[in-house]
């Protein structure tokens, strides 16, 4: 799990592009809420590695779940407005609880 929430945060990095595309308009400073979504998923990823901060990274994980998920429902409504990844941004919504799930497991 470290490892994913690692490269997903050197992915806001690298691409934010895609990142920035699925940001609801209604979130301020995007590029920057991009950066420092990176940064914490980063920090979060490698918090996980050492076990007397593992409780706080895992609720750090749980929050940003929770923070992002707008992101993903905007995300969805954007592909069925265009046609185009409909099912894929459909499937992403449950799992964001199965996320949730599994870093509840690490406490």
């Amino acid at each position: 799990m470290a490892s994913l929430y690692i490269f997903a945060g050197i992915s806001h990095f690298r691409n934010p592009k895609f990142f920035l595309a699925i940001t609801p308009p209604w979130v301020p400073f995007p590029e920057k809420v991009n950066m420092i979504v990176g940064c914490i998923e980063i920090i979060l990823g490698i918090a996980l590695f050492f076990p007397s901060i593992r409780f706080y990274a895992v609720w750090g994980i749980i929050a940003l779940l929770i923070a992002v998920f707008p992101a993903n429902i905007y995300h969805f409504i954007k592909a069925k407005r265009k046609g185009k990844a409909v099912i894929p941004t459909l499937i992403r919504l449950p799992f964001q609880a199965i996320f949730i799930y599994w870093a509840y497991s690490f406490l």
